[in-house]
């Protein structure tokens, strides 16, 4: 990334503090050209973005890779983004995004060169997956999803954004993220008895 002209007196002013800061001020010094608070905003939201990818793509450097390549993208465009409204968002959005577009591609990938290797690792040390519930069972069930059902999935029950998020965040229809969610809670239902209870 082409280094950032030096800071005005406010601007490091505000660095000294992006620690303690709301994210609207987080992302305003960042809009501003502070590196400090780019740094704070990667800090605060880097394990998310890269959770979020995983889930969707089960492959610890590509979600890397997707999750690095969303930060740049939101950093390109930050710009553009509306203070007012929450980072994170607008983050996995980009981050899911890119996540299914990298899983459809694989797929092709693997489809025309005939291989018919195995894209999952669960046991992948790059992911902490002790924060969910029975991940292994939990994982098993979200690689027999589609990436576009498994997206919705992710970001209804582990991310826990509401259907009418992920519709505005997917830009798709409210009824097509329903169905999504439905298919996936029954076979969440299947694999998984207790677990998959409706809201």
């Amino acid at each position: 990334m082409e280094a950032l002209p030096r800071l005005s007196g406010s601007v490091a002013a505000d660095e000294r503090s992006l620690e303690r800061s709301s994210e609207r001020a987080v992302v305003k010094a960042a809009q501003r050209g502070s590196n400090k608070a780019l740094e704070e905003l990667f800090r605060r939201h880097w394990r998310g973005a890269h959770r979020a990818a995983y889930l969707v793509v089960h492959d610890g450097a590509a979600a890397e890779d997707i999750a690095q390549e969303a930060f740049i993208s939101a950093i390109r465009s930050l710009d553009r983004f509306d203070r007012r409204r929450p980072f994170a968002p607008w983050l996995h959005r980009i981050v899911v995004n890119r996540a299914i577009d990298w899983t459809r591609a694989s797929k092709a990938r693997r489809e025309v060169s005939g291989e018919a290797t195995e894209m999952w690792d669960a046991e992948s040390p790059e992911v902490d997956l002790d924060a969910l519930a029975d991940s292994g069972r939990i994982l098993e069930v979200l690689r027999s999803l589609g990436p576009e059902q498994r997206a919705v999935v992710v970001l209804r029950y582990i991310l826990e954004y509401t259907p009418g998020e992920i519709s505005e965040l997917l830009g798709m229809p409210r009824g097509t993220v329903n169905s999504r969610l439905r298919r996936g809670l029954d076979a969440l239902a299947k694999a998984i008895p207790g677990e998959a209870d409706g809201d």
